[in-house]
């Protein structure tokens, strides 16, 4: 079922609208809007919201609501946060924001946020575990993924305005003003990976990626050892504000709360002892939808759900990609040994994205698909399986091995993935213009490996029109990257 859904989040530092396309199981946000108005600015120290920040949310708010009416809409959640839900004022706030624009704000407990936070890592990660933490403008949110069920998350006043922000950081006092409220929370949630969600933890995660010129600036999933994360932590706590508005991508307004959101992930490597960090692009709001989704669909895979519905918008049906993933894995299942098996999660994902250039220049298809899948908003994949599709999926296209940014394979993927990536590429190609893209004409022919051998084989009757001579030319160019002599034969 497909439909469009939209959150409003009405947080400590930032008021935004994202409008969804809901696809299944994949959630695609199709429009984006936020203005930094720092509602809890100063509520830790004068119990009000900044008035301000008032001002400027209720701007917001009536232009998110034109912006609305102008879209066909199934779905509306509006949420308020740690400051509305804090300040004195706050009800005062959500009268007024129900009389200019008629919406209905619903003010989140410190309990659900943690738990929407919680669903909106498992929208992404499915199998993801360990400890989530969502670093708001005036809150931390923390809920254990696999030994808390439920709503069973906590709250703590450790966002960037409760500890001091806008102010400088003060870096010794505050850190002990962190440590003193984690140390008792030690038993509740040590060790394994940690999920960081929340705009000033993604801001370092971007430092971070600049610093050590990362080749690929995508936040969902990438993931750091403790050591590392902890590194740059440190660093960026010390950091002038400065020397942080140089960093690009990195806005004044976060510039400010960006040494506090370091030292509170610093307080919880250290507190925690963590293995890893791994940094979540979905939270509150995907786990919002995330948790109004048909039960039906919540177990599916996000990386080959996300694949499909990617697949099937822009190509030509939505039958090839399991014809082509179920004929690409029996090509595999048969394989004895001497062909090196991609993960079949990657098969599949892969086998969804085989006609997603179908409506693209051909002189320009291998590129953009390459760069379209790479960068994607599909969820579910590390950034290693990320680079192996993109390549995959060049190859595909192209026919030939994606050399054109080495420093990626190197960095992240690796050169027997990178091989593992062509060879899927090259069976997918054949197995496309074999067919003629037709899953029914697919089912004809089939390609196996045995012992030194590569043969591919048609049904009786249909050699002529299966194994012409691009089908042949195609053959060869997978016998030869998996260094197997060819036999084309009819039953």
């Amino acid at each position: 079922m497909n439909y469009n859904s939209a959150v409003i989040d009405i947080g400590s530092n930032s008021v935004r609208l994202v409008i969804y396309r809901i696809e299944g199981r994949s959630i695609w946000p199709v429009f984006n809007e936020k203005v930094l108005a720092g509602l809890g600015r100063d509520m830790w120290t004068t119990g009000l919201l900044h008035q301000d920040g008032v001002r400027d949310s209720l701007i917001a708010l009536r232009r998110f609501k034109a912006i609305l009416e102008s879209f066909e809409l199934d779905g509306l959640h509006v949420v308020a946060t740690a400051a509305v839900r804090e300040a004195r004022d706050g009800p005062d706030f959500v009268g007024a924001v129900k009389a200019q624009t008629g919406f209905d704000i619903r003010v989140l407990t410190g309990v659900e946020e943690a738990y929407y936070s919680a669903q909106g890592v498992h929208c992404g990660h499915l199998d993801a575990k360990g400890v989530v933490g969502d670093l708001g403008g005036s809150s931390l949110e923390l809920i254990g993924l696999d030994i808390e069920p439920g709503h069973n998350g906590i709250t703590l006043p450790l966002g960037p305005f409760a500890l001091g922000a806008p102010k400088p950081v003060d870096a010794d006092k505050t850190y002990a003003t962190i440590v003193r409220q984690l140390e008792p929370l030690k038993d509740r949630f040590s060790g394994g990976q940690f999920h960081a969600v929340g705009g000033a933890w993604r801001n370092l995660a971007l430092i971070w990626m600049q610093k050590q010129n990362y080749p690929l600036h995508v936040i969902q999933q990438f993931e750091l050892p403790a050591r590392e994360a902890l590194s740059i932590a440190r660093l960026i706590a010390l950091q002038s504000p400065s020397s942080l508005e140089r960093v690009r991508g990195i806005t004044k307004r976060r510039v400010e709360n960006i040494g506090y959101a370091a030292l509170v992930l610093q307080g919880l490597i250290e507190t925690f002892r963590f293995d890893s960090i791994c940094f979540s692009a979905f939270g509150l709001r995907e786990g919002l939808l995330f948790d109004a989704l048909d039960p039906a669909v919540k177990d599916d895979d996000p990386l080959i759900a996300g694949c499909a519905a990617l697949g099937s918008r822009l190509g030509l049906n939505d039958d090839l990609g399991p014809a082509l993933s179920d004929w690409a894995l029996a090509f595999y299942s048969r394989a004895e040994g001497i062909v090196d098996r991609p993960d079949d999660k990657l098969i599949r994902a892969a086998a969804k994205l085989s006609d997603i250039g179908a409506r693209l220049h051909p002189d320009h298809r291998a590129d953009l698909v390459c760069d379209q899948v790479l960068r994607a908003p599909i969820a579910g994949q590390t950034h290693e399986e990320r680079v192996f599709l993109a390549c995959a999926s060049f190859t595909r296209y192209s026919g030939d091995t994606y050399l054109k940014e080495p420093v990626l394979i190197s960095r992240i993927l690796g050169e027997d993935g990178l091989t593992q990536a062509t060879q899927l590429g090259l069976l997918l190609r054949l197995g496309c213009d074999l067919s003629a893209k037709s899953a029914k004409l697919l089912k004809l022919a089939s390609v196996r490996q045995h012992d030194r051998q590569l043969t591919l084989r048609a049904e009786p009757g249909w050699e002529d029109l299966l194994l012409g001579e691009q089908t042949r030319k195609r053959a060869r160019a997978l016998a030869q990257a998996l260094k197997l002599n060819l036999t084309i034969l009819a039953n």
